[in-house]
């Protein structure tokens, strides 16, 4: 997904976006990059790879040459940025965070008009960056272009430009699927994805930006330049799993929503005929554990670790491209505690099922280290679709995600056309998903939350939240 943090200020400010850029590391894993305005020296710019190596680790050694009163960094989980433009709209320094999908058209467009050109990655492909720059550039101001480019985007697309002025200008999604909070603090103002980032720094909650909203911010404060639109579609799978447990979205918070979540799962449950009879409740770290400790508490089970995972070398556990590498990592980081395992019977709550490749070789890894009995909970609904709009998985074809898989295996084409009810546990055909993961994978029993039980654990009007990636639906 990627994520960003800029910074406003009368004193220097290089370090404020170093750490506030940092702190959102665990949104993306390919590219990190950081850009300092200062008045002098105008404008020092920084992109580094950071899939083996941390953004910290990466960048400590730029510090000293950045310096500035205005600066912006940001985490990419695709092309390389912050991008330097130079157009009849001045020299501005831009970061995205979205997904373009209709990319080709809007390329074909733009190339319509003889001497336009784009810069192409080693595959071909176009930076979405510079595409969304290139967009805003064919209005006669910023805001004009940034509301023009979000305009004719099919996807979502979150902006923050770093004016030739000193002055940051910040436009959320025009559907508000991801959030952008500002900071202020007595010499400055921020502006970031998330809120501890800028808490660690010293800087208290400001105001949030609704969606469609472009606001400019300076040393001295903020303005709203275009107003927030009426319709929202923030994104679910922020609580479910990319937010970070301190994070707020709307007001709620990710860990408490990954409480009430767990408690949800397990009260439906015990409705539907009773929780199983396990030795021990565990959440498959790092982000299933809060779910596993709602599920806990309310079941009244035991909570307990039977697995860790080790860290230190490999700490993020969507890394490194290829998916084989990728997979003995994830089996590598699993440090069994046999005590916890040995003759138990176990039931795990994840986040969520995407492609079910680490999955497999968790239970594996289980059963082979003695346990008795596994029983998988997915702290979300099955998903039935690939992301149109943040990037989530790396997986862009439908048949990567185990849920849609297992429905081609169970029923071919015909199949496809009934993934509502696959996606309900109390349909026939719902059950007959269950059945046939739990056959494939070796588990005692699975049970998907519900999506009614997530909209309450959230606690927002059902409407202003994104769930196309279980239903298909805008």
């Amino acid at each position: 997904m990627g994520g960003f943090f800029g910074a406003v200020s009368d004193r220097d400010v290089a370090l404020d976006v170093f750490f506030g850029t940092d702190y959102h590391s665990h949104l993306g894993t390919r590219r990190g990059g950081m850009v300092l305005f200062d008045k002098k020296e105008g404008f020092q710019r920084q992109i580094h790879n950071i899939e083996n190596t941390p953004f910290r680790t990466k960048f400590e050694r730029d510090l000293a040459d950045f310096r500035g009163h205005a600066g912006l960094g940001c985490i990419s989980d695709s092309d390389p940025q912050p991008l330097l433009v130079r157009s009849h709209l001045g020299l501005y320094a831009i970061v995205t965070v979205g997904i373009i999908n209709n990319t080709d058209e809007l390329v074909k467009t733009y190339l319509s008009d003889k001497g336009q050109q784009f810069l192409t990655l080693s595959s071909g492909r176009v930076n979405v960056t510079e595409l969304t720059a290139a967009l805003i550039n064919q209005e006669n101001d910023l805001v004009s272009g940034i509301l023009h480019a979000q305009e004719v985007i099919d996807g979502s697309m979150t902006i923050l430009i770093l004016t030739e002025e000193g002055e940051l200008i910040a436009a959320r999604d025009s559907m508000g699927r991801l959030p952008v909070l500002i900071g202020q603090r007595e010499d400055g103002y921020c502006v970031s994805f998330e809120s501890f980032a800028y808490h660690k720094l010293d800087y208290q909650d400001a105001y949030e930006l609704g969606p469609r909203e472009i606001v400019r911010l300076n040393a001295k404060g903020f303005q709203t330049l275009s107003p927030a639109g009426k319709q929202m579609k923030i994104c679910a799978f922020l609580w479910t799993y990319y937010g970070y447990p301190n994070s707020n979205y709307e007001g709620v918070n990710v860990e408490l929503m990954r409480y009430r979540n767990g408690a949800i799962m397990a009260r439906d449950e015990a409705e539907r005929g009773g929780v199983p009879e396990v030795d021990f409740v565990a959440g498959v770290p790092d982000s299933g554990v809060p779910h596993a400790m709602g599920y806990a508490n309310h079941s009244g089970k035991p909570l307990a670790r039977p697995f860790v995972k080790y860290t230190p070398t490999w700490p993020r556990s969507f890394m490194p491209e290829d998916q084989q590498v990728r997979s003995r990592v994830a089996r590598m980081k699993q440090i069994p505690v046999p005590e916890l395992i040995e003759g138990k019977k176990l039931l795990f709550v994840d986040d969520s099922i995407v492609r079910g490749t680490q999955l497999r070789e968790t239970v594996d890894f289980l059963y082979s280290t003695g346990a008795a009995e596994v029983h998988m909970r997915s702290a979300c609904p099955p998903i039935m679709y690939p992301c149109r709009y943040l990037n989530f998985s790396r997986g862009n074809s439908a048949m990567d995600l185990l849920a849609r898989r297992m429905v081609q295996e169970l029923e071919g084409n015909e199949g496809q056309k009934h993934l509502e009810e696959y996606a309900d546990s109390r349909t026939e055909r719902g059950k007959c998903l269950l059945h046939e993961i739990c056959a494939q994978f070796g588990f005692d029993s699975l049970s998907y939350q519900s999506l009614d039980g997530l909209l309450e654990a959230i606690g927002l009007d059902r409407d202003k939240v994104c769930t196309y990636c279980w239903t298909g639906k805008e």
